[in-house]
This record gives structure tokens, sequence and C-alpha cells, in this order.
């Protein structure tokens, strides 16, 4: 069993369809930078574990059975990969993810939206005594400012945290 996780969170077809309200732009070089960190990690036997939110009550974004659900075509997910799917913003909130993190000592995060969902991984994976490291570089908020201050804000309220960028965390 993997004692080291990556999760990524909600790399989906809502964030890069231009018709949606949560459109964050192109995202072509996070993309690529995410599949040199699965790469990477799937050569180091991390467990690799994506999520998907979806919206039970809402309109017709994050509707469940739609393709804007789906992980980015682009994201190089395997069949063997575990897919969390959750309706709240945090990824342990009635999931499986604690039981899918079961000898899991450390994870690294990367996704979408950095001051939301990402946040919240991060925030309650810290409660739970994970060793945790963010690669800066793989996630995404709607603008740089909400992205900096959310990594600022997690650093100097739990310093434990680790923030790279991916080709520091990739020479360690």
């Amino acid at each position: 069993m993997a004692k080291r996780a990556l999760i990524l969170v909600d790399l989906q077809k809502e964030w890069i369809n231009p018709d949606s309200p949560y459109f964050v732009g192109q995202m072509t070089g996070l993309i690529e930078r995410t599949n040199k960190l699965i790469e990477y990690c799937r050569g180091e036997k991390y467990k690799i574990i994506f999520t998907t939110h979806l919206e039970p009550d809402g309109g017709d974004e994050f509707r469940e059975g739609t393709a804007n659900v789906e992980i980015i075509d682009a994201v190089a997910r395997k069949s063997t990969d575990t897919v969390i799917k959750k309706n709240k913003i945090s990824p342990f909130y009635r999931t499986k993810l604690e039981n899918e993190l079961t000898l899991v000592k450390e994870i690294v995060v990367g996704g979408v939206l950095t001051n939301l969902c990402v946040r919240s991984l991060v925030e309650d994976a810290y409660d739970r005594d994970y060793d945790i490291c963010v690669i800066k570089d793989c996630c995404r908020a709607f603008d740089p400012e909400v992205q900096e201050f959310t990594f600022d804000d997690l650093k100097n309220t739990r310093e434990e945290i680790g923030f790279v960028n991916l080709k520091d965390f990739i020479k360690k």
C-alpha cells in the first residue's frame, strides 16, 4: 500500500469551457505541468487520486451526467487511478477519501480552485496530521492575487505545509 498520495482536485472540463461562468481561462500550461507531476508521482509509486465536484441541486454547471464534470481529456488519468466524487467544497466531506488514504502519511496536492476546494483539502488534511506539499504551479484560482493570498495565508497559519513549484518538487 502506498504511503504517499497525489491528490488532484477538480480538474474538470467546466473550468475550461468558455461558455461557463466558472471558466478560469486557458489551462494548457497547468495541464502540462500536472501531467509531469503525475508521471513523476507514478514513477515514485504514489497513489493517484482525482476528485470531481458535482452540484446535485444546482443548475447546469457541475451537474452529474454532463460532459463538463468529466476530468479534462488532456490530463494523464489512468483507469487504475481513484476518482472521488464530492458535492461539497471539502474532498473529505462524506466521501471515501479518508478510506483511500489508509496508511498514507504524505500527500501532494494540485488542482482547481486554489482558494476553495484545494484550500479545503489542505486544511482538512492538515487537521488529520498528513504531511502536505502543495505544488503551486499546478493549482489555479480565478485570479493570481487570490491564488497568492491563499498560499500566503495557508503558509502563515500552517507553517508545516510545503509550498513549491513543480521543478523544485521533482528535484527533491
